[in-house]
């Protein structure tokens, strides 16, 4: 993988790693701002500005692709450079997220 891409993206915004998550299936900018939404209870709502912003970026680092216009809407999806990304995203969340639990006990050394 291009260590330029991994150094640009990791660690990601939370915004990035939700749009890439999202792709994983097709979706237009509104739909992944609408599945961004359920997935996080609403926590995080992305604005049309942020959206289309971070997809053209993404696009244009071959981490996601169009892959079809409905109704003057573009569809897009996670390419397997973006897979990998977020793959490696989700390694380093689950290396956090085990120590934060490790350092949370007191019987275990970190």
């Amino acid at each position: 993988m291009n260590k330029q891409i991994v150094d640009k993206y990791l660690p990601m915004t939370e915004t990035a790693y939700y749009i890439l998550l999202a792709l994983k299936k097709p979706l237009h900018g509104y739909g992944i701002i609408l599945a961004v939404e359920r997935m996080t209870n609403q926590r995080i709502r992305i604005g049309a500005g942020t959206i289309y912003g971070t997809l053209t970026k993404m696009e244009t680092d071959d981490l996601i692709k169009p892959i079809r216009e409905e109704d003057r809407r573009k569809i897009y999806i996670q390419t397997d450079l973006g897979s990998q990304l977020l793959q490696l995203e989700i390694n380093r969340l689950q290396e956090l997220y085990e120590n934060g639990i490790k350092a949370g006990d007191n019987n275990e050394k970190i």
